[in-house]
């Protein structure tokens, strides 16, 4: 039988183009060319130069420099969002494979209850309550997103429940708590993984929305999202200022995507068994 052709390739292209957008992001927690809220006037909507390779914008901040802040702001916001989401979803669906009988209908129809307010929805109410902020962000995004972790984690622990391995387990007298904890979540642990990396690029793209509707973290700070709400006015005279963070919303949503495809063909046996 010929090889398989391998389909790792997307799983390197996503990782280099995930680091290209996340090194300069963690860069900036300790450095950046230009404080990313300094103000100078007097350089306002410079193009390039030595001194500000990707020019300034109209408050003559450095566009690098807010990219890089931008980029570490937004990427902060999916990892709690997504953090919270498996942190509660993840438990919630495994409890209700576990259980299952009415446990596990209330827990499936709460999580279509929550599926049912989009995140900006949530985020709109939240903000009218609390303020726009981070805080705010991830909670509204990880909400939004918690539904499709419990759906996941129930949809293959409830696969692996009838194996004769955890049948051995249950005989054995083992509590349906440490069944879960030792033989059902180490076995679907590959698909949570890729399905983290996946909503790691929704969450992104929902902070952009978010933050160009101004309810995600309020100025100075600033995220990629709101530099696309900032850039709104200046098209005609500055395009770069709008396709740059643009720019960078789509390689990070594309990174996390090839990254998640190509960690599935490597962990998916299936797929390793086809012709």
């Amino acid at each position: 039988m010929a090889e398989r052709p391998d389909r790792n390739w997307s799983l390197w292209l996503g990782v280099a183009i995930t680091l290209a957008i996340v090194l300069p992001a963690a860069l900036s927690l300790v450095w950046t060319p230009y404080p990313p809220a300094a103000i100078d006037i007097k350089a306002r909507l410079q193009g390039w130069s030595q001194a500000h390779p990707l020019g300034t914008d109209p408050f003559g901040r450095d566009v690098l420099s807010l990219l890089m802040a931008g980029a570490r702001n937004s990427f902060g916001i999916a990892l709690g969002a997504v953090a919270l989401s498996v942190g509660i979803g993840v438990p919630l669906g495994a409890l209700a494979a576990a259980r299952g009988g009415w446990l596990d209908n209330l827990l499936m129809r709460g999580s279509d209850l929550l599926f049912a307010f989009p995140a900006v929805l949530t985020a709109i109410m939240l903000a009218a309550a609390l303020g726009p902020s981070m805080g705010v962000a991830i909670l509204a995004i990880g909400l939004f997103n918690l539904p499709v972790f419990a759906r996941v984690t129930r949809s293959a622990a409830v696969r692996i429940w009838p194996r004769a391995f955890v049948q051995a387990a249950r005989l054995s007298g083992k509590s349906r708590t440490r069944i879960t904890l030792e033989h059902v979540l180490p076995n679907i642990l590959d698909q949570l993984l890729v399905q983290v990396t996946l909503q790691l690029a929704l969450a992104i793209l929902t902070e952009a929305g978010l933050g160009y509707l101004g309810l995600s973290v309020p100025p100075p700070a600033p995220t990629l999202g709101r530099m696309l709400a900032d850039a709104q006015s200046f098209l005609a005279v500055s395009p770069r200022l709008a396709i740059l963070p643009g720019l960078a919303i789509a390689l990070a949503v594309l990174g996390l995507n090839l990254l998640g495809d190509g960690l599935r063909d490597r962990l998916d046996p299936r797929l390793g068994r086809q012709p």
